[in-house]
Order: structure tokens, then sequence, then C-alpha cells
């Protein structure tokens, strides 16, 4: 299970340095506000997973300085397209923690799953991204 958690707090980690260079290139209200949104929420998942794994007697890693991007980030289009790729990522490393948590804790990944699920549907929205979901979410495509 640590290393099921630890991959999670790595991809919410990269998704918070990832939204901050989001952000930059956004100009509509809605999305900047969703970005801003989207960065806390996974500010507060993020806190959730240290202080798990500290429950667990397990060390949090600590993140990398900075992040490769899968591609140049240089307008509103490629933001969009950065911030789908990062929810998507997001619910594939929430999902893997689904199947070593029980109770509580499967609710919380699960919870946390479908909520990347649901952002990284609105910013295809926003893109103009089709389709607009994945029917499976989390699994890798």
């Amino acid at each position: 299970m640590n290393e099921q958690l630890a991959g999670a707090l790595a991809a919410e980690e990269a998704a918070i340095y990832a939204y901050g260079l989001i952000g930059v290139h956004l100009t509509r209200v809605s999305e900047v506000s969703g970005a801003r949104d989207s960065e806390q929420e996974h500010r507060r998942r993020r806190d959730y997973l240290v202080d798990r794994l500290d429950e667990l007697k397990t060390g949090a890693p600590p993140a990398p300085a900075g992040y490769r991007l899968p591609f140049e980030v240089t307008n509103r289009a490629s933001a969009l397209k950065l911030a789908v790729h990062v929810e998507d990522g997001v619910a594939q490393a929430w999902r893997a923690v689904l199947p070593v948590t029980e109770k509580n804790a499967r609710n919380d990944a699960l919870s946390a799953m479908t909520d990347s699920a649901v952002r990284a549907t609105a910013w295809r929205r926003f893109a103009g991204i089709t389709p607009l979901t994945m029917a499976f979410p989390g699994r890798p495509s």
C-alpha cells in the first residue's frame, strides 16, 4: 500500500507544479478560477497523503525541484492539454490505490480518482476535446 500511496503523492505533487504553469497561459476567468481551484484541491490531497504515510510510519519521499513536462506549454491550447494530461495521470495514480485499501481509505481514494476524472472532463470541454469522458477513468489508455 505504501508504494501506491507514494505514487499518488508523486502525482499530486506533479499536478501542483503543472497548475502553476497552466494558470499562466489561461485568460478566461472560468479557466483561471478552475486552475486555481484544481491546484488547491491537489494541495489538500497532497497534505492528506503526507499525513497518511506518516501514520503508516513511512516517510513521504521528497518532491523533486522540477518536473519534465510531456510537451511544451506555450499557449492556452497546450495549457488545457496539460491540464487534461495531469488529471488523467492523477486519476491513474489513485486508481492504483483502490485495490490496496479498505473502508474509509478506499472511499478517499475513490473520491480522489473521481474528482480528477471530473476535472479532466471539464478541461476537455474547455479545450474542445472529444470525447469529453473516458469509459474507465484512471485506466491507462
